[in-house]
């Protein structure tokens, strides 16, 4: 499982929360008991067992008739929360001139809570919260199985942009290739990735300065979740544009403290030669951080660029 468990980086994650726990969330040890359950596909009938609760508080704008849809979801990676993506999603808003997005908050027992606005316009932000944070590569993978369906067919769109933040990142492009072939299953257009551990996270699969790319971008070393989107590749429908933004703080790690440079380009390797459109980006120095990748300007300005957000605020009258 690619779980960040160092002790930094839950000390770190866990300085931008908030000092009083909400009531709602689980406990640290049944967190990671839910988590188990949801990374190994045969316990997940244990969670399938728990009957889904949505507690619906959301407001829907009319979209104007004839009109497309294509929601911008925001979802973070191990151990983050709503915090990780909050200044992404506050931005976001400014961008394209309207503050409102829905909040999607969900556990693994399948309790949804649904508030905010999902906007009529062209691109709604969905903001996804998963509140069973102690959550690895298939426990997330597990989440975007029953939420993006769910979505999808509560506000009817097809296909949306994905904003994903560290582990987040992996599961999203592993997620589209899982079900290229479901036409149920909603679709991506568009998927900007940052700080993403494809191929290894620090000293959990990958060590610092071990691994290396080949001259065609190939990496010496794989994990086995890299290996499988490598075989399935092919699913990767070649219109999806992606963004992969990743930090180094050029100390002598080659990495943004938790995940090597090596590991986030390794991503290229499976979906550059496919891709219509595929861009990296490299940020360097302190802002490169890890955890400070999600708040910084420039990452944000690109963001924001890249979704188109910015010219569909000039488009308004």
């Amino acid at each position: 499982m690619l779980f960040f468990n160092s002790r930094r980086y839950a000390e770190e994650t866990e300085k931008k929360r908030s000092k009083k726990q909400d009531p709602q969330e689980h406990s640290l040890p049944f967190m990671t008991f839910l988590g188990i359950l949801a990374t190994f596909p045969p316990l997940r009938i244990f969670l399938k067992l728990c009957k889904r609760r949505v507690v619906n508080q959301a407001a829907v704008e009319p979209a104007p008739a004839g009109q497309e849809q294509v929601p911008i979801i925001y979802i973070h990676g191990f151990r983050g929360g709503d915090y990780t993506t909050r200044v992404m999603v506050k931005e976001a808003g400014k961008s394209k001139g309207d503050p409102r997005f829905l909040k999607v908050e969900a556990d693994l027992t399948g309790h949804i809570k649904l508030t905010g606005t999902y906007t009529g316009d062209s691109q709604p932000i969905i903001q996804l919260a998963l509140k069973d944070r102690i959550a690895g590569y298939q426990a997330i993978n597990y989440y975007l199985s029953f939420l993006l369906p769910f979505l999808s067919q509560k506000y009817g769109f097809t296909r949306y942009s994905a904003v994903a933040h560290s582990l987040g990142s992996p599961c999203v492009v592993a997620t589209e290739m899982r079900y290229a072939k479901k036409k149920k299953f909603p679709h991506l257009v568009k998927c900007a990735l940052i700080a993403g551990p494809f191929n290894g996270v620090m000293y959990l699969g990958d060590i610092p300065n071990l691994n290396h790319l080949t001259r065609s971008g190939r990496p010496s070393l794989m994990t086995p979740h890299y290996s499988y989107m490598l075989r399935h590749r092919g699913n990767f429908n070649p219109a999806i544009q992606v963004l992969n933004i990743y930090g180094n703080v050029l100390d002598t790690t080659n990495s943004d403290r938790f995940i090597s440079v090596i590991s986030a380009k390794s991503i290229r390797y499976v979906l550059a030669p496919h891709a219509r459109f595929y861009q990296e980006v490299e940020v360097r120095g302190e802002n490169a951080e890890h955890s400070q990748m999600h708040d910084e300007p420039f990452v944000i300005n690109i963001l924001d660029h890249f979704l188109e957000l910015k010219k569909q605020k000039e488009g308004k009258p």
